[in-house]
């Protein structure tokens, strides 16, 4: 079998063909500038890179081009589209209605569009890409997998706000959580690393990267994470502020005669350590930033450093105990020393990080000492190959 993952933005389009017989990544792109001037796709398969540049004013125009590449006599994977068995589409918002992946249809499709009010950035491009593709392949098999869905296991007193509960069954106001496929799959790599059952385990996942979250994992269930009802609470990140004081969003309304929709920005598109610092939003550039003496810069590591320390230790209340911790994504798996930064401090857990082992980049490892109480490990993220196993287990399952 052979899955087609699909990840749609707003004006780009990431995808993967993957062989599921041994889970080998045949092809994968990138589509950019969607409905803007200079679009390109760029096509690789193993070492070799293929590039389409003309104009792809909407996502059925772009998906049509994957579709041609991945079939293309010299620098295509198949000779037929008909070896697409199925075709694993990201869905960043699922709600309260799906708590794992589904076989798309009319009333998925539905359900999806009463979520857009819940992620209007994300959502939209997410059922663009899923009609363009039924269009494109009406008989292929699609399925939805929700960066939600993971974190449907949260206890209710660990979603519901302490706001009027009407808020909660009127509007659907609650913790949602994202990155859910992420910290699903790196939580399961981290108990085959260990040889143990998940089920028997505590785990607290850290995805960090532009966008950062955490998450507590027991026995292979979400029961905690740090973003919330939209991906801006919880730690800061590269331009999101994280959690804050409500009480500044009236503040700085009544004080700078700021609109709501001014202050949203400034919370997503300018804060985090792009805010701290005024160096950039890259850590990598805020790193070196740091090393040349810029205190600004030094001032948005620490920041970012403390509430991912602070979070582990939260989450180790909250699973009452913690058998290991796993960094993954951009800065997770590569960032030598924000592990390091962010380990010291947890040594009252157990947690003991031996430097040597710390050295690594991209690679899933451990990097705790022999005796450290508490693993801790390095396993990069693969969302993709998460969304095809789901799509081919779906699909299966329903012949």
């Amino acid at each position: 079998m052979k899955v087609l993952v699909i990840n749609c933005g707003s004006s780009s389009l990431k995808y993967q063909l993957i062989n599921m017989e041994n889970e080998n990544v045949l092809a994968k792109g990138l589509v950019e500038r969607i409905g803007i001037e200079g679009s390109i796709l760029t096509q690789k398969v193993n070492d070799e890179k293929y590039v389409i540049e003309q104009p792809m004013k909407d996502h059925k125009v772009a998906i049509k081009l994957v579709l041609d590449a991945l079939i293309d006599k010299e620098h295509g994977v198949i000779s037929d589209m008909s070896e697409i068995s199925a075709v694993g589409h990201r869905v960043v918002h699922g709600g309260e209605k799906y708590a794992g992946s589904v076989l798309i249809d009319e009333n998925v499709m539905e359900a999806l569009q009463e979520c857009v009010k819940l992620a209007p950035l994300h959502n939209p491009p997410n059922i663009i890409g899923i009609n363009a593709c039924r269009e494109l392949m009406p008989s292929t098999p699609m399925v939805g997998v929700f960066d939600t869905a993971f974190h449907q296991t949260l206890p209710e007193e660990a979603f519901i706000y302490a706001l009027p509960y009407e808020l909660y069954t009127q509007y659907g106001i609650r913790k949602y959580g994202f990155h859910g496929t992420s910290h699903r799959f790196v939580s399961m790599t981290a108990a085959q690393m260990m040889g143990k059952n998940i089920e028997d385990l505590k785990i607290i996942t850290c995805h960090l990267g532009n966008g950062a979250s955490l998450s507590a994992v027991k026995g292979g269930k979400s029961v905690d994470t740090t973003m919330g009802f939209t991906p801006l609470a919880g730690v800061a990140m590269g331009t999101r502020c994280g959690d804050i004081d409500p009480a500044i969003v009236p503040f700085l309304v009544k004080e700078t005669g700021m609109s709501i929709e001014e202050v949203d920005n400034l919370m997503n598109k300018k804060s985090g350590v792009l805010g701290v610092s005024g160096v950039s939003s890259d850590f990598r550039d805020i790193e070196n930033a740091a090393k040349d003496g810029n205190k600004r810069a030094e001032l948005a590591l620490d920041v970012f450093h403390y509430r991912v320390r602070t979070s582990i230790g939260a989450y180790a209340a909250a699973l009452n105990g913690v058998d290991c911790i796993v960094f993954t994504a951009g800065l997770g798996e590569n960032s030598i020393t924000s592990r390091a930064e962010i380990c010291d401090g947890l040594q009252y857990l157990g947690v003991n990080i031996d430097a040597d082992k710390n050295n690594v980049r991209g690679k899933a490892t451990e990097i705790s000492t022999a005796d450290s109480k508490v693993k801790v490990f390095v396993i990069p993220t693969d969302e993709e190959l998460m969304i095809a196993r789901d799509t081919k287990e779906i699909v299966e399952s329903a012949k």
